[in-house]
């Protein structure tokens, strides 16, 4: 089954997402970039209180959140904008990891209360946001708006002083740090990989 968009652009749509949702199995899964398995050891230093309250944005189908719950961080808060996948991960992970959570949200406006979390983590969705077409050197305002509205509500919701925002993308800084660079926080940002780099954002309240 083809369930790849005609366009790159359709990633940052909510109709592409909820079509693909709806075609794919059940048991699905899709991982952007790397999977836990090949991150778990920064992760793990990054989150080093596995009862930490962590917020995954833009779940999709990934096993992200699913590996690491077995790898003990139970308090997972899972949203997406697409109502289809966020009832399907309902069914998948209800009865085998009860104590996740999963919400149909936007990240440019998340429904939590302020300093609700330790963590947030990103890992694809600021992208499918900037895959409108235009000059990358300069994005289409309409991508600097959203990509700016996801930031600056992940850092309303992290605890103040002590949250951590964990964006994992393949941009590079040059394209990224625009959006990440935030009066009051701190941006470091790690090169992973070989022959292809993946750049691993960490942005402290």
């Amino acid at each position: 089954m083809d369930i790849l968009p005609e366009s790159n652009d359709q990633y940052g749509t909510k109709q592409y997402w909820n079509q693909r949702y709806a075609r794919e199995a059940d048991d699905a899964s899709f991982d952007w970039f790397k999977s836990y398995s090949e991150i778990s050891d920064i992760l793990r230093s990054l989150i080093p209180d596995k009862r930490s309250r962590i917020l995954m944005l833009g779940c999709g189908n990934s096993k992200l959140s699913e590996d690491m719950y077995d790898d003990g961080y139970h308090n997972i808060v899972n949203t997406d904008y697409s109502s289809i996948i966020v009832e399907k991960m309902k069914q998948r992970h209800g009865d085998a990891r009860p104590q996740m959570e999963w919400h149909e949200m936007d990240v440019r406006d998340l429904k939590f209360d302020d300093s609700s979390f330790d963590v947030a983590i990103d890992k694809g969705t600021m992208d499918a946001m900037m895959t409108a077409k235009g000059d990358i050197w300069n994005p289409p305002q309409q991508v600097v708006e959203d990509c700016t509205k996801e930031v600056s509500e992940v850092i309303r919701t992290l605890r103040k002083e002590m949250g951590v925002f964990i964006y994992l993308t393949f941009g590079q800084p040059h394209f990224r740090k625009r959006y990440l660079t935030v009066p009051g926080t701190k941006l470091e940002i790690r090169e992973l990989g070989e022959a292809f780099h993946y750049y691993l954002y960490i942005l402290r309240t």
